[in-house]
């Protein structure tokens, strides 16, 4: 039974879960269910438990009523990317902190966050960038400047070490001059997407430590930007606090000041959980199952760089036929449109039927787009739990805390 629900844009209507959805809706396009419960769960476990100060990366999901329950729930600081990001933001949250931490702007796009906007924290990896943000705020004497260093992605699952960052040969100079510009001067790096280790923080925490002996500047704000993991099939990492406790031992050993602060940029940790999406099956041809969203909607990453989704069959009664490993085929009439998978399902799925793809909150809504004329979906509040959680009790027998819903489901 659904029950009226307004105090979110997204939705006026719960449900109790994708089941009821379908049950109730029967959608011929796709339906995003959000479960804000799941957000906050998210957004408290880092504000409560993470050593030092979180700010949210916005690109991971702009959605203006997740930046809603983040703010809701102690989450203060976002990491905005783009001057859109920082109107968004501003808009959304008018007494929010914004950090402008895209190493590359426009000098426009700098102007208005500075002037406009009230930012005062910006990043950057080369000279000419801390010229450009010199220029833009008019020597500003309030700045944060944060010089961003390369550091290896070798321990994550998508890297992010080739587009920004300074090299070694390059964080000398650029940490003293920075250090002139600034009233406060942080380092922040990227170990990249979906760490899979602790220990990413402490290789990119020594390089730290390193940048700062040798250029001999005093260091206000350490960033380890992000990568915090998400559960998924085939990568269930370690518990947070395990990578907590790793960047607070390491925070401790820097030569820094005793008030110096200690940032991360939590995205995908923050809102993979938010979200889940509803698809129909409108074709079967052997293993590969034609669905009604794809690589230009919220399942980019599935396309593209072969993320592995948990999936389960929206049918009752519950199908008794053993799971297989299935490719899908999106919407478009482009041949790209294609997610391998493997994603495991009955092998009795035909035409007709629905299927929860889960942990699509980070990225799934921010990458959609309407090539092809698809993509429109209704978003629909749900009450379960996600499909995955990193979040989900106390008391763990192991170092995972993932508790996957694969295949059938009633």
């Amino acid at each position: 039974m659904a029950k009226h629900h307004s105090t979110l844009g997204l939705a006026t209507t719960r449900f109790a879960d994708a089941f009821a959805v379908v049950e109730n809706r029967q959608p011929v396009q796709p339906v995003t269910l959000v479960r804000p419960h799941a957000a906050r769960r998210a957004a408290r476990f880092f504000v409560e438990k993470f050593p030092g100060r979180t700010l949210y990366a916005v690109k991971a999901n702009p959605s203006p009523d997740l930046l809603q329950i983040l703010w809701d729930s102690g989450v203060t600081h976002y990491d905005v990317a783009s001057i859109g990001e920082v109107r968004l933001v501003a808009r959304t949250l008018p007494q929010a902190t914004l950090c402008f931490m895209h190493p590359v702007k426009a000098e426009e796009a700098i102007a208005e966050a500075y002037f406009t906007h009230g930012v005062r924290t910006f990043s950057l990896d080369t000279i000419e960038e801390l010229e450009k943000i010199v220029r833009a705020t008019n020597a500003a004497d309030d700045l944060t400047l944060c010089v961003r260093i390369r550091v290896s992605s070798d321990l994550s699952k998508l890297s992010l070490a080739s587009k920004f960052g300074a090299g070694p040969g390059e964080t000398k100079d650029l940490l003293f001059a920075a250090r002139q510009a600034a009233d406060s001067l942080g380092i922040c790096f990227h170990v990249g997407s979906q760490a899979m280790s602790p220990d990413a923080y402490a290789q990119a925490m020594e390089r730290v430590r390193m940048a700062i002996v040798e250029a001999a500047v005093t260091v206000d704000v350490v960033d380890v930007g992000g990568g915090f993991p998400s559960a998924y099939p085939g990568m269930e990492p370690p518990a947070l606090e395990r990578y907590f406790e790793t960047i607070h031992r390491a925070f401790e050993s820097l030569p820094i000041s005793y008030s110096a602060e200690l940032w991360a940029e939590p995205g995908r940790a923050l809102c993979a959980e938010y979200s889940s999406l509803i698809v129909r099956v409108e074709k079967r041809r052997g293993e590969e199952l034609y669905i009604n969203d794809g690589a230009y909607g919220a399942l980019f990453d599935a396309a593209h760089v072969g993320w592995r989704f948990p999936v389960a069959l929206l049918r009752e009664p519950e199908s008794r036929a053993r799971d297989m490993g299935f490719s899908f085929y999106g919407p478009t009439c482009d041949d790209l449109d294609h997610m391998a998978g493997p994603f495991d399902l009955p092998a009795d799925i035909q035409a007709g039927d629905y299927i929860e793809v889960g942990m699509l909150g980070a990225y799934g809504c921010a990458m959609r787009t309407a090539f092809n004329g698809f993509g429109a979906d209704e978003a629909i509040v749900v009450g379960d739990e996600p499909m995955a959680s990193l979040y989900t009790g106390e008391d763990r027998e192991s170092d995972n805390a993932n508790v996957f819903r694969l295949g059938a489901r009633g």
